[in-house]
């Protein structure tokens, strides 16, 4: 199966195409510059490969949570690509792309991810390796402030390793709950990482059409400041 992943839910951007078993990918750092910086992206990627959006079986995108344009942003394309090529799509946690960067990358079973969320809280998730190597949740990804993290994972029995900008955040808020010292080799997910995560939900038949696609803020309500004349 052949896919195209797409993330930008935080301040990296990344996308990874699968095709014809082989695995292309661009990634970087780039605060406020998503919108210009995916669509030049998800063009190297297919050249790289040879092949055009109608040649996949599917989309994938970072639903979130993350920041709220970055999210939004990532839907918005990966829903324009797919309507163009009439291709489904899945979503896929940002907090579970994390977790799998790490299992991927470090041989990890047993992640926490905690992406610091501003307003004094973090977005978080626990996730352990499956039978398939794919990173499962245990708890519901949520946001709540750091000093609750620990009493949230009430169930987890050992310290896991810590992925996420949430820990150089609120370390100390956070707790003794990682394995891992210091400031987390993990911080942004990464599109490539989506790709099995993605391949997996899309083998369940999970898959939804472009204007089904939907992100997963966590975070129900954020207080704005009204500008004068809008109240």
């Amino acid at each position: 199966m052949n896919f195209l992943a797409i993330d930008a839910s935080t301040e990296a951007c990344s996308v990874a195409l699968q095709y014809n078993s082989k695995v292309v990918s661009r990634y970087d750092i780039c605060p406020q510059s998503h919108s210009l910086r995916l669509l030049p992206m998800v063009d190297e990627v297919l050249a790289q490969a040879g092949c055009k959006l109608k040649d996949l079986d599917g989309l994938i995108f970072g639903r979130g949570p993350g920041s709220f344009t970055g999210v939004r942003i990532g839907i918005g394309v990966a829903q324009g690509l797919a309507y163009s090529a009439e291709l489904p799509l899945v979503g896929v946690s940002t907090l579970q792309a994390m977790a799998q960067l790490a299992h991927d990358r470090h041989g990890q079973k047993q992640v926490i991810a905690a992406i610091d969320a501003r307003m004094a809280e973090v977005y978080l998730g626990y996730y352990e390796a499956g039978s398939d190597g794919i990173m499962q949740s245990k708890v519901s990804d949520a946001v709540l402030p750091p000093e609750q993290v620990a009493g949230h994972l009430s169930e987890l029995t050992s310290k896991a390793y810590g992925v996420g900008t949430g820990w150089d955040a609120y370390g100390e808020k956070l707790g003794d709950i990682k394995t891992n010292t210091g400031s987390p080799e993990v911080l942004f997910p990464a599109a490539e990482a989506m790709l099995a995560i993605g391949a997996a939900a899309f083998a369940r038949g999970e898959q939804v059409s472009a204007e089904q696609a939907q992100p997963v803020y966590v975070r129900d309500t954020v207080s704005w400041k009204k500008l004068p004349g809008r109240e």
